[in-house]
């Protein structure tokens, strides 16, 4: 792990720090009602921060689906740190997580290649990457202006004795 990051799991209460980090994503998160229901679901759900200097600069929610299957409800890291393993550390300690309460299936749901858009490919390319594979095109889940796709990644479950 990056030495100069320190990474958090907050139980509930993580609303404050999802609307800080999204502010500074427009471009990702620019719908104010898609921004104040993330806003929601970290103030509920399971939400881990990374920060550096006292100062938060990524997090991740994750929303239980079953014993079985989560989402990465809503993740983003402030643009200034893209590209520096902050989303890598997240990942894997949402992974870690789930891997030990014995969740075998985490998906992800972003913005389809049928809209054209260099971040969104850049995001799928970030989840791809880290072993996530397109599932199903979800055009009308957000709208047909925003066609979704989800994508899913196995997780080895720790077994315990």
């Amino acid at each position: 792990m990056r030495q100069d990051i320190v990474l958090r799991t907050e139980a509930a209460g993580g609303g404050g720090t999802c609307r800080r980090i999204l502010g500074t994503l427009p471009s990702w998160f620019g719908i104010p009602a898609a921004v104040e229901d993330y806003v929601a679901v970290a103030d509920r759900s399971l939400t881990v921060v990374a920060s550096r200097e006292d100062q938060d600069v990524g997090f991740l929610t994750l929303m239980s689906h079953s014993p079985f299957a989560a989402e990465i409800y809503v993740m983003g890291v402030v643009p200034q740190e893209h590209r520096h393993g902050i989303g890598r550390l997240l990942l894997a300690e949402a992974e870690s997580r789930l891997a030990t309460a014995g969740v075998e299936f985490l998906q992800v749901k972003t913005l389809s290649s049928r809209k054209s858009d260099d971040g969104y490919a850049k995001t799928r390319a970030f989840y791809r990457a880290c072993g996530f594979r397109p599932l199903e095109e979800l055009p009308d889940i957000w709208g047909p202006d925003n066609p979704a796709l989800q994508m899913i990644k196995a997780i080895q479950p720790v077994r315990t004795r």
